[in-house]
Order: C-alpha cells, then structure tokens, then sequence
C-alpha cells in the first residue's frame, strides 16, 4: 500500500468524492424533507420527538449507504 494515498491527484479526488457525497446526501435530505407534512427540525428539536429522531436517523444512515456505493 505504502504513500500511495498521499500522491495530490488521489488525495484531492478523495476530497471532491466526499464533497459530492455530503452535496448529494444534503440534497436527498431537503427533499425528504420538503416531502413529510410538518417541519422535521421544529418536530425533533422543540418538541422533542424521540420517534421521528430515531426514524430520520435511520433515513440518514440508508441515503449515506446509497451515496456511499454509488460513489465507491
């Protein structure tokens, strides 16, 4: 394996793959968002909703997977 990930070209296409993830990730969590019938944040924040917490984490984790393998 050696330095091999410290050439600029492997170290800088690292850097603009996980740009475009958190970009595409944040997208797919504002229309997801956008598409429930009530503010997400206002919900889990200020009306401390444990049970849309937990689901929307869950929702987080699967489009960071989705994200994750389609770029890998």
């Amino acid at each position: 394996m050696g330095i091999e990930w410290l050439k600029p070209s492997v170290f800088f296409g690292s850097i603009l793959y996980a740009l475009i993830g958190v970009f595409v990730f944040w997208i797919c969590f504002v229309i997801v968002d956008k598409l429930t019938p009530y503010d997400l944040w206002g919900e889990i924040v200020e009306k401390k909703n444990v049970a849309l917490a937990i689901v929307v984490g869950a929702m987080c984790i699967a489009i960071g997977l989705i994200v994750a393998a389609a770029i890998h």
